[in-house]
Order: structure tokens, then sequence, then C-alpha cells
């Protein structure tokens, strides 16, 4: 290898051993449509045997925020990897697209491959959940540009959706039901905020969690992001669903309103459901008001779903069948002053 490159600090073998180390986890993921194998320069999809009639292509991307900075404090990195995907293939869910194939970014301030391997273990066992294929990615290299024991992580995800059956705002009705669906946490979110209350409350990571005595501060920040495509298969392909929410950055504030038209407005009652523990505690811990925890933090509601009276009983028994616990959280109404009405007080 260069020994300029080397003692400008990128490690090119150790490069070649961080490609070796991830070659199984991302064989693991693949799906019959894919073309070619890990390290081509573009990764292929024959999209022609998917099944689709009339196929729409669905991307988003994503990364995973300062919650990376909770994994490098911990040293735990096999989850993160979950996140990333997670925080790509809801956005595309809630299209009513499946998920396909998925291509990770990651740049380090030093390539220590055990530590990749760990990541991209979390990145294959994330599209697995998924359904999707991990079909390429980049890692990169790049000291002064990150301390040695940093990184970045970003992903790029790509689906389908029959065009007829694509979900959003335009099938939205007054009298829908908004039917939410649980987080499995803080999810990827609002961690700028949650470190500086960690902080200010003078809590280590290791330190027992106020919230979760059975785990630590650090263990129950990093419990991945809930990944829903089990739950929305069913529904792709068909009207069941009128529209769909991802609860992330915003909370229930910014994000209801998105797959709303303009002159309807979500009402919801917060009485249908209990603040899960985390949240109470950073409520109580920042002196946070109802508004600061609905525009930041998903409060316990990872998604939303729009659905019409009649075909809310059978899409409630679905979502039961894939081991959701789904609840009405309230309803579509006509638009007055606000795009989210909110009413009620949490159950205690």
């Amino acid at each position: 290898m260069s020994k300029a490159y080397e003692q400008a600090g990128v490690n090119i073998e150790a490069g070649y051993e961080a490609v070796k180390r991830i070659g199984g986890h991302v064989r693991s993921t693949i799906r019959p449509e894919v073309i070619g194998s890990l390290g081509g320069f573009g990764g292929m999809f024959d999209l022609s045997g998917s099944g689709f009639k009339e196929p729409v292509l669905v991307s988003g991307t994503d990364g995973v925020g300062t919650k990376l900075m909770i994994a490098q404090k911990m040293q735990k990195h096999d989850t993160i990897g979950i996140d990333c995907v997670a925080m790509c293939v809801n956005d595309i869910l809630v299209q009513g697209a499946e998920p396909l194939f998925f291509l990770d970014y990651l740049a380090l301030g030093k390539n220590d491959p055990a530590v990749v391997e760990q990541l991209v273990a979390g990145v294959a066992a994330g599209c697995k959940e998924a359904g999707a294929a991990l079909i390429g990615g980049e890692t990169a290299e790049m000291p002064g540009m990150y301390d040695p024991d940093e990184y970045d992580m970003a992903g790029f995800t790509v689906g389908c959706a029959e065009k007829s059956a694509i979900w959003g705002a335009g099938r939205v009705k007054e009298g829908d039901a908004l039917l939410a669906l649980t987080s499995s946490g803080i999810h990827s979110n609002g961690f700028s905020l949650v470190r500086k209350l960690i902080q200010e409350a003078s809590l280590s990571f290791n330190d027992p969690a106020p919230w979760a005595p059975n785990e630590s501060v650090g263990a129950s920040l990093l419990t991945p992001t809930r990944i829903y495509t089990n739950a929305f298969k069913p529904f792709l392909g068909t009207e069941e669903i009128h529209a769909a929410s991802h609860i992330t950055g915003g909370g229930l504030m910014e994000n209801l309103p998105r797959m709303l038209p303009e002159k309807l407005a979500a009402e919801i009652d917060l009485g249908t459901w209990a603040l899960p523990p985390v949240f109470q505690w950073m409520q109580e811990a920042g002196d946070l008001t109802q508004e600061d925890l609905l525009s930041t933090f998903n409060t316990g509601v990872g998604m939303v779903l729009a659905v019409g009276e009649g075909r809310l009983a059978s899409v409630t028994e679905t979502l039961k069948e894939t081991g959701e616990t789904p609840w009405v959280i309230g309803r579509v109404v006509r638009k007055t002053d606000e795009d989210l009405v909110v009413k009620g007080a949490w159950r205690s």
C-alpha cells in the first residue's frame, strides 16, 4: 500500500479487511432480483422480476443523528445500523411502497474493521427486517474530518409501489380514523435535547436509567428504531390505508399534518395512551411542556395511519395478527385554524 497515504492516516489494508468481514452480512440480505455481487461500482436490481404492473419507484435517505454519539461513548455499534435502515425504510413505507434495496454510507476517523463489521451487521439486520437487499455502500476513512473514534452513518433506500395504490393526502377524507402504532422508545430523533438533559441531570451513560432501572442510560437510549415493514406488508398494493405518517423529527405536531390535504386537520386525544416512562422522565427533568414533547419526540407513537371508518375493524384486526397493538388516536376533521388539534392529557 502507499506509505504516503498511510502516513496521512488512511489504512487501505484495514479497508480490505473490513470488506472481508462484512461480506457475509451483506449476502444475508440478498433478494432474488439482485444482480451481481458485493464489490462492484454500482449495485444492480432487476425490477422486471418484482411483479409490479405499473411500478413507481419511491426513494428515501436519512441518517441517525447525534444518537451516534451515544453509541460511540458506549462502544456499542451493533444496533445503530438498524436505526439507519429504519429511518429510511419507514419514510417510504408511508407512501405504500415495498422496500427493495438499501445502500449505506459510513465515514470514519479511523477504519477499525471490527467496528465497521458491527455497524454493517446492524445495517444487514435492519435490511432483513425490512425485506430490503443491501446492494452496496461506501466506507470512507477521513482522518482530520473525524477523530479516530468518531464516525457518521447515512443510508439510502428505494422501494416500489403500484401507481394506482400509492398512499397520500389525496385519499384522506374527513372522518377517517387515525390509527396509531407504538414506537420502541425515542427512536432516532431529538437526541440533541436528550443528551442535554442527561448532562444536566449529571448522569453517565453507564448509570441505571431512572426510567428503566434494569438498564443503563446508554443501553436504554440505544434501543433501535422500529421497522414497520411487517405491519404494513398486508396493506401494500391495496387501498385499505388512505395515508400514513412516520413520526420522526418534529413529533406528532409536524408529521401528522404532512399526510393531510390542505382543508383537513388531525384531531387527537392524548388520553388514548400513556406517555412512556422515558418521555415522562424527560418532561420532568427538563421541565418540558406538552408542546415541547409533541413537537420534538414521538411520545410513544411511531406511525399513524389514516383509515376509512368502513375499513377500521378489518385493518385493526390484520395489524393485531402481525403483532401490533394499534389504537385509535383521533380523527381527521374539517380544518379551522390549526393543522393539529390536541385534546386531553396523557393517561397516568
